[in-house]
Parts: C-alpha cells; sequence; structure tokens
C-alpha cells in the first residue's frame, strides 16, 4: 500500500469510482441495448465494457504503479502489487432482464489478500462496504449509513440459507445443495451479490455458490468478515485474488464448520 495514502483515503477512492461506475451503468439500465455471448456462454453488454473502461481509467490516472484485474478486459498489471479488482455489473444477468439485483463491485488486494470492499448496488441505491480494521457498513436509499453486523446463526437448521440457480452446478454439487437446503430453515435461489450484503447486514445465515471468479466475491470478503461472518472456498481456505469457482460464506464459524463437510 502507498504510505501517501491511507486506508481511509483509499476506501473514499473505492467509493468514489464505484459510485460513479454504478450512475454510468444505470444509463444503459432498463434501455434497449445489445447482448452479446462471451465465450464461457455468459453474457455481456456495452454496458459491462464501456463501465469497466471507465473504472480502469480512473484508477490508472490515480494509482499507475497499482495493477487492475477486471472481468471484461483480465489483468493488466502485476498482481503481487496492489491490485484493484472489479466487476462493473456484477449480475448481467438481471440487468438485462430489468431486475435491480445487479451491482458494481470494486476491490482493493494487499499481498492477495482483499482490504477493501465496495458492493454498489445502484438501482436500489443502496451500498455495502468493508474495510480491514474500519468495519463494515451500510448506506441505505435515504443515505442513512449504519455498522453491519451478522446475525448468531450457529445451527444450518436455524439458518436462512441462498444459493446461485441449480443451472450452474453439477449434478454432485446439486445434491449437496439440495441436501443442505432440506435442512436450513429456508432456501432460495438467485440474487448474485446482493445476497452477500444482505448476510452482513444480519438478514440472511448462508450463502453458497460455484462458478465464481476474483472479480466476483473479492468485493465481498471483507464486507462480510468485517460483519463479523466467514468467507472461504469450499474446502475451509481464505478467499484470495487466485481463489476461484467455489464460495460459501456464513454468520458464524459454527455454521460454516456444520455445513463445511456436507460439500
Amino acid at each position: 500500500m502507498d504510505g501517501a495514502d491511507s486506508m481511509s483515503d483509499l476506501v473514499d477512492f473505492a467509493f468514489e469510482i464505484a459510485g460513479s461506475a454504478g450512475s454510468h451503468a444505470t444509463e444503459w439500465f432498463r434501455r434497449p441495448i445489445d447482448i452479446n455471448t462471451k465465450d464461457d456462454e455468459s453474457p455481456v453488454t456495452e454496458a459491462d465494457r464501456r463501465v469497466e473502461e471507465a473504472i480502469r481509467k480512473a484508477i490508472s490516472a490515480r494509482f499507475p504503479e497499482h495493477a487492475i484485474f477486471g472481468e471484461e478486459y483480465g489483468i493488466e498489471g502485476d498482481l503481487d502489487s496492489p491490485t484493484w479488482v472489479v466487476d462493473p455489473i456484477d449480475g448481467t444477468r438481471s440487468f438485462i432482464s430489468g431486475s435491480p439485483l445487479w451491482g458494481t463491485l470494486v476491490a482493493l488486494a494487499i499481498q492477495g489478500r482483499s482490504q477493501i470492499g465496495v458492493v454498489e448496488m445502484p438501482a436500489l441505491r443502496e451500498r455495502w462496504t468493508g474495510a480491514t480494521g474500519l468495519g463494515s457498513w451500510f448506506v441505505n436509499s435515504s443515505g442513512i449509513r449504519t455498522k453491519c453486523q451478522v446475525r448468531d446463526c450457529r445451527r444450518l437448521a436455524d439458518a436462512n440459507f441462498y444459493t446461485t440457480s441449480p443451472l450452474y452446478f453439477t449434478e454432485s454439487e446439486r445434491d449437496q445443495i439440495l441436501g443442505i437446503s432440506q435442512t436450513a430453515r429456508m432456501c432460495r435461489f438467485g440474487g448474485d451479490c446482493y445476497n452477500y450484503g444482505l448476510l452482513a447486514s444480519g438478514h440472511i445465515d448462508l450463502v453458497i455458490e460455484t462458478r465464481m471468479e476474483p472479480y466476483d466475491f473479492m468485493a465481498l470478503v471483507p464486507v462480510i468478515e468485517e460483519a463479523g461472518g466467514i468467507v472461504t472456498d469450499w474446502e475451509g481456505k481464505p478467499l484470495t485474488i487466485t481463489s476461484g469457482k467455489r464460495v460459501i460464506a456464513a454468520s458464524t464459524a459454527e455454521l460454516h464448520a456444520e455445513v463445511l463437510p456436507l460439500l
């Protein structure tokens, strides 16, 4: 981290670029837009690309020595340097279908671990932010800021469980998720990055997903951890900029420990 820039300065910059990018993305929201398909069969729009371009331009102007890792344009720079990890529109399917449950994700990783994360929900005018040592905070649509704290849920039987669409899981993964859902108090599908904010705010207790990339989860890590929760891969290992695919987030270590052997 640059000595001239304190953690609070970097958080302010993350706010700035996430907010600006989110506002930029809303210019395309619920309007006619061309949709293309990437090599991995996921959809991409002009909004995804234009928003990431704007984020990259802002980062490069302020921190030319920092690396950037984004969904649409990959890695620029050395990941051993401080690295901004961005997803311009997390939940592109929600975006193109008019659902407000899409967000802009911005994280700053130092030595591979996420230190700052912003989950910007432009259509809802809500935001979650987490920063190591500074806590996790939620700002609602009225601009009221409150500290995040996970719910003290220690048993799967008491947990509100959210997961991704069953279409994204392999057959064996679906069986595992089905078993967990049958024990949980409640199970819902979909929601993308919004679910992790709800977990940090104490509304849900467990999120399990697959087919995740660092730009999908790095911003979520400090939001959840600074709210008292735990987020790892399915083997229980901490998430880093080189992790991938399978993510579990839980409100308590006890709940995490109960669910992990079921995956």
